[in-house]
């Protein structure tokens, strides 16, 4: 039985915004980790384990890039195999 690729550009707008509001999320809660780190009194244990989770946070938005460069990347390689390939 043949498969067939189910990709469509229309693909590219929810994951598109899927990226945007989880841009837009981590943007507040990196903000919020470094409200919260304020608080804290300077090395401390609770200071230095915000400041771990504000770095581990930001290491993604680094990376959307190259996430979505691969995500338009797939969809466009799906739609030229079922256009051109599966008929």
């Amino acid at each position: 039985m043949e498969q067939k690729a189910k990709f469509q550009v229309g693909d590219i707008l929810p994951l598109s915004l899927t990226i945007v509001v989880a841009g837009i999320g981590m943007a507040y809660g990196l903000n919020v980790l470094g409200d919260v780190q304020s608080d804290m009194t300077a090395n401390s244990a609770e200071y230095n384990a915000t400041g771990d989770a504000i770095t581990a946070v930001a290491k993604f938005p680094t990376k959307l890039g190259l996430i979505v460069t691969v995500v338009v990347a797939a969809i466009l390689i799906g739609i030229l195999v079922r256009y051109l390939l599966v008929r």
